[in-house]
């Protein structure tokens, strides 16, 4: 079997949906016995930053619909770069997160398109 390059599995990574990418870690959790949460010892001090500068990361939740859901579905397809079928279901989990760990200036852009196509959205 040929050796498997770093941009090999980031390519195969970016075609995954965020349910086969769940499934992924899981695996790899179990196959090597480790854990992908951060200790909570380590995010302690992050949290003491955040409340100086603000927050460097957020996410962007899908709180409902007030418009257009054929908009909102479109919307979040361009967003996030997923199928069409993947990003109905996600529009159907509301609440749910469209992106997480993004900029707070990223999220403001999102928000503003996302609320346009009709979406009830809040930044945390």
């Amino acid at each position: 079997m040929a050796k498997l390059l770093k941009e090999d599995i980031i390519a195969a990574l970016k075609e995954m949906t965020v349910m086969e990418l769940n499934e992924l870690v899981k695996a790899v959790e179990d196959e090597f016995g480790v854990s992908a949460a951060i200790p909570v010892g380590v995010a302690a001090p992050a949290a003491e930053e955040e409340e100086d500068t603000g927050p460097a990361e957020v996410s962007l939740i899908l709180k409902g619909i007030s418009g257009s859901k054929v908009q909102v579905i479109k919307a979040v397809q361009a967003i996030t770069g997923l199928g069409l079928m993947d990003a109905k279901k996600l529009v159907d989990g509301a609440p749910v997160a469209i992106k997480e760990n993004i900029s707070p200036v990223e999220a403001e852009e999102h928000k503003k398109s996302l609320e346009a196509a009709g979406a009830e959205l809040e930044i945390k």
